[in-house]
């Protein structure tokens, strides 16, 4: 007996709906262009705090380890404190740790090659016209990258003075890649000195670096000073694949003082540095830009249905005559909402993949949309436009058929 009612209920819902959004076409293109509009903002907020959480933490996925050993007082690896390199040798004789390297990093200006020539006499000078480049540095005898190129030219990083550039930096470093490709070698300043570019790899750029450089421990000496191997970044620990890692780790935090030295897995670390760069100024601030164009959806879905409303009161007021419940149509109005968030979010999305395209050609930072990203705004957009119609139902509810009648 209830099935018929509530059959013909839904059949009236979803023609109704729709017919109250098109009714008015320049209306629906105002709203469906609002969504959107919020949609690319809060795609373009969290996009841009995603590069810098994942920026962050590419490096770590191209480590070859198992266990990290990090300084307990380094919140995070953009603020690198040093660690003793005695810890590492430690860590060495715990049984089920193979191998224990560490890990340089540091900064230094880089002067593009094309502005030598305009360098004053004194060379050290020359860091006037630099950009700062990420140094990554290790022993050649105990590689921790796991990038396939960094390999390959292993054997060049011992000859003096010499360096691998990340092919993905920033242009304003100079096009290292194509001087590279037409005479073979590449000869500029890094931190007032003579450096030799000898290969290139890839890794990418963030926010924060504009470029990347691998070296050698013991030319990482010569920039950085003779004490410079005592003070390792990140200890770089590979396991026995018959030993158990979460005992490992246990035993690694038995036998050293953790109130200095901090034992992390990987997926570990990885969630130190996400957590570091959400709770970071930057963090917070495109954070921030995610709700603001939260708020402004819900503000324009909502003119736009309580417009709708206003303009058809009369109409609502005589569906009430007839019968239906505030709560009928409050579907009706949900559904019109429901159909501009999906309405609204597809160019919404089409929009923001051009846009990440756009700025990862202009910056060569990777700005990938990532499916949680998308999913997030999806939803965010379903809740904002359901919050709006929500709120433009009070207006409904003023629709009194004795006003009709």
């Amino acid at each position: 007996m209830l099935i018929k009612p509530i059959r013909s209920l839904l059949t009236l819902e979803k023609p109704l709906a729709w017919a109250q959004l098109s009714h008015q076409k320049v209306r629906l293109a105002v709203a469906i262009t609002g969504v959107s509009f919020a949609n690319i903002l809060m795609f373009t907020m969290m996009g841009l705090q995603s590069l810098i959480a994942d920026g962050t933490t590419t490096l770590l996925e191209h480590l070859k380890g198992d266990l990290f050993l990090m300084s307990s007082f380094s919140p995070s690896l953009r603020i690198p404190l040093a660690l003793t390199r005695a810890y590492l040798i430690q860590a060495h004789g715990i049984k089920g740790v193979t191998t224990a390297a560490p890990l340089y990093l540091n900064m230094a200006n880089w002067t593009d090659p094309s502005q030598l020539n305009q360098l004053p006499d004194d060379e050290n000078q020359g860091d006037i016209f630099g950009n700062q480049v990420r140094v990554i540095a290790f022993n050649p005898s105990q590689p921790v990258l796991n990038i396939p190129e960094v390999d390959r030219y292993q054997g060049h990083l011992s000859a003096a003075n010499s360096v691998l550039f990340d092919r993905l930096s920033q242009p304003s470093l100079g096009e290292i890649p194509d001087l590279l490709a037409s005479s073979g070698e590449v000869q500029t300043l890094m931190a007032g000195r003579r450096v030799h570019v000898v290969g290139l790899f890839s890794l990418g750029s963030t926010v924060i670096e504009k470029g990347t450089v691998v070296m050698s421990d013991l030319n990482y000496v010569q920039w950085f000073g003779e004490t410079a191997l005592t003070h390792v970044t990140l200890g770089v620990l590979t396991v026995d694949p018959n030993s158990d890692i979460n005992a490992v780790q246990a035993q690694l935090k038995a036998h050293l003082p953790t109130d200095k030295v901090t034992v992390l897995t990987l997926d570990e670390l990885i969630e130190k540095e996400h957590q570091f760069t959400q709770n970071d100024p930057i963090g917070i601030i495109f954070g921030f830009g995610s709700v603001v164009g939260f708020v402004v959806g819900i503000v324009i879905v909502y003119q736009v249905l309580y417009t709708d409303i206003s303009d058809h009161l009369p109409e609502y007021a005589t569906l009430k005559a007839m019968g239906y419940s505030d709560g009928a149509l409050l579907r009706v109005v949900l559904l019109e909402a429901l159909l501009l968030a999906i309405l609204g979010f597809i160019p919404g999305f089409a929009t923001s993949l051009g846009l990440y395209q756009v700025l990862t050609t202009l910056t060569r930072i990777p700005l990938i949309m990532q499916g949680t990203v998308a999913l997030q705004v999806f939803v965010l957009t379903l809740v904002m436009c359901n919050v709006s119609g929500a709120i433009a139902m009070r207006r409904l509810q003023s629709a009194d058929p004795a006003d009709v009648f």
